[in-house]
Order: C-alpha cells, then structure tokens, then sequence
C-alpha cells in the first residue's frame, strides 16, 4: 500500500511540472507573436512613412512636333523620382503616362540589348534604360535625342543614314570555297573566336557616333565608329574568304581616314566596347 501510495505521488508530481512546463511554453509563445506583431506593424508604420516621402526632380525634355509648325523646345516636367523606376526610361514612361501622352521615344527591351533608347542625356549620349536618374540633384536634368542627328519627333531620329552604312560594309559571312558537305559548320578555333569578343556584342544604339565630332561633320561620308567596328568583325572572321576586298571597300580618306582618335566613341558605349582601338588596328591592316 506504501509502495502504491508513492507512485501515486511520483505521478501527481509530474503531472504538476508538464503542466507547469505548458503553462510556460503557452506564455513564452504568447509573448512572441505579440513581439512579431509590434515589430510589423512597426515595419509597416516605417515603409508607409518611406513611400510617402516624396522626390520632386525636374526634367527638361526635348519637343518637337514636326506638324505643329512650332519651333523646337524643351519643355520642363516635374516628376517625383521616389515614386518612379531608377532608370531615366522609366522617368519618361511616367510623364508619357501621367502628363503629356503626345511625348514621343523609342524603347524595346529595357534590358540594354536592342539599342532602342539611345539618347543623350545630360550631355552624355547613352541608352535611357541603363541611365541611372540622379537622385540628387537639385537642377533639371534634361534629355536630348542623339545630337546631329535628323529629328523624327522628340526624341526619335532618323536612323536611316546610319544603317544604309551599315549596310554598305556587308555584315555577313561571304566565302568563296563550297560550302562543308552534310550541312556541316564552317569551324574555327577557339583562339580565333575569342578574336570576336568585344565586337559581336555591339547593339548598334549609335552612341558611338554621334558623339564623334568627325561624324557630326562627315556623317555622309565617315562610316563612323559603330560601323568600322563591325567592319572589323567582319574582317578578321577566319571563316570569312573577302578579307582584302573588305580592306579595300574601307580604305578610304573619308570612309575611315576622318577618324582622329577623339575617343568619345569608346567613352560613350554602354556595352564598354573600345571602337577607337578597333579602328586603329584597321589602319595598321590597311597601311
């Protein structure tokens, strides 16, 4: 009976601390939650506070409409940047969308991959959806279209110029042996395809040249950066069989001979390719 009495006991003492234990579980989880709930509705309470701060910048654009029969102007937006993208593209789809619909641009990718958005802004040439906006400054900042550049409307100008060179220089693969049988690749080795790096990636955004003062002048004549890069890469392709008749097509006063090695062109290019050193070399081809 002694022996059932303590067992009896041992159990009720242990009852007692798994409920004590419970108890305080209960209690420690309880103080938890309300801790995540303070500091919630403090995080809330702070993003409100950081989404209602507002920015106001302002952005002096570039308007022409070629049917108005107006002169060309900018024209001053005040836009606040905080409740906007980071990038001067997105500046521009937000006055497009909530000031002024007849504003006019190109865009594409957003990606820095088409070219689309090439413009100049704040005095350097550069693509609109890679352009970081300012934050900070406390002047307007103002958005041009490429300079020396026929304007379309606004911001669009007319390309037709620079791709007709483009054009001109035959940026294909041209051979003059029969083609491998089955169907089968032209190969090359790895050395010489690492000779392309730094000319495939060009995106033809035309930031190159037009900030090349040389093309501003001669844009009829001078192929420009952008397109004697991409002669380049043409030309020393060891798959492609016209190396010389590339040369000769290219050797010319005007054709690549106004270059000056300025080199705004390689400042400029928003994908850090070096035209100017390009040119160089086709100088020393060609010499």
């Amino acid at each position: 009976e002694n022996r059932s009495t303590t067992m009896i006991a041992a159990f009720a003492r242990r009852a007692r601390r798994d409920a004590c234990g419970a108890m305080r579980r209960a209690l420690a989880n309880t103080a938890m939650r309300a801790s995540a709930s303070a500091s919630a509705s403090t995080s809330a309470s702070t993003s409100a506070t950081t989404t209602t701060t507002t920015n106001v910048q302002q952005f002096r654009v570039y308007r022409w409409d070629p049917d108005s029969g107006d002169e060309p102007k900018y024209k001053t937006y005040d836009v606040d940047t905080n409740d906007c993208g980071p990038m001067m593209l997105d500046v521009l789809f937000k006055i497009k969308d909530e000031q002024d619909q007849t504003l006019s641009f190109r865009r594409s990718c957003r990606e820095g991959i088409c070219g689309s958005c090439a413009m100049n802004i704040n005095g350097q040439n550069g693509l609109a959806c890679l352009t970081k906006v300012e934050k900070t400054e406390k002047g307007a900042q103002t958005i041009a279209p490429l300079p020396h550049m026929f304007v379309v409307r606004d911001l669009v100008v007319d390309m037709a110029n620079f791709y007709a060179q483009y054009k001109s220089i035959e940026p294909f693969l041209k051979t003059k042996s029969d083609a491998p049988a089955n169907g089968a690749e032209r190969l090359q080795t790895k050395e010489d395809r690492a000779k392309l790096d730094g000319l495939y990636e060009c995106i033809l955004c035309a930031c190159c040249s037009t900030s090349c003062p040389s093309y501003w002048w001669n844009s009829d004549k001078y192929l420009g950066p952008a397109v004697l890069l991409q002669a380049y890469r043409w030309i020393i392709d060891s798959r492609d069989e016209f190396t010389e008749e590339r040369l000769a097509n290219v050797n010319d006063a005007f054709k690549l001979y106004r270059c000056h090695t300025i080199m705004n062109c390689s400042k400029v290019c928003p994908k850090g390719l070096n035209p100017a050193l390009k040119i160089a070399k086709i100088k020393q081809m060609v010499a």
